[in-house]
């Protein structure tokens, strides 16, 4: 694969860039509270080494070309959240889409403003056919968003995440090209 360069994207409230070191303290605080990750599919951060390995991340899928993440930010430069294009692969030109946002930033639309943004870029640059999503089947606001952004739910997982012994089902959600009204 060649490399997938983390683009910057602009929408109307927000900004979507690349990580940066600086980042590090927002996002340990971000993944750290059980709140915000209780329908994720890892259990909250307890180890401040887990930024360097989630940044060294961010670079290796860029460089190896399957995905990129992207901090969500306000476009007074407020930190938000990050959303991210996993999984690219050109060949069958699909990708997965995901996001984690502050507790602050629930309710506002900005889920919804990212998704846009970045699916823009996926169809457009990337030339995709397919977007996948996945959502805990108790994250009603997760499909909410997702439904805003045209995905149809195309299934459940049944108990396909354990988290720290609990089990939790997962709905799949696809977009297909056609179906993308860019809105």
């Amino acid at each position: 694969m060649t490399a997938l360069p983390t683009p910057t994207l602009r929408s109307e409230r927000l900004v979507l860039r690349p990580f940066a070191d600086a980042d590090g303290d927002d996002l340990y605080a971000l993944q750290s509270d059980a709140e915000v990750l209780r329908y994720w599919d890892a259990p909250p951060w307890t180890d401040r080494s887990r930024v360097e390995r989630f940044l060294a991340t961010c670079r290796s899928v860029a460089e190896d070309g399957t995905g990129a993440r992207l901090v969500l930010e306000s476009s007074s430069g407020g930190f938000l959240g990050w959303c991210a294009l996993n999984g690219w692969n050109p060949t069958y030109r699909s990708a997965s889409i995901t996001y984690c946002l502050t507790r602050s930033a629930w309710g506002h639309g900005y889920a919804t403003e990212a998704g846009r943004a970045l699916l823009r870029w996926a169809f457009s640059t990337l030339d995709l056919n397919r977007v996948q999503a996945e959502a805990d089947t108790r994250n009603a606001a997760s499909r909410r968003v997702l439904e805003k952004l045209g995905f149809t739910l195309e299934g459940t997982l049944r108990e396909d995440c354990v988290v720290d012994g609990v089990e939790s089902d997962s709905w799949v959600f696809g977009l297909l090209r056609r179906e993308w009204s860019g809105a």
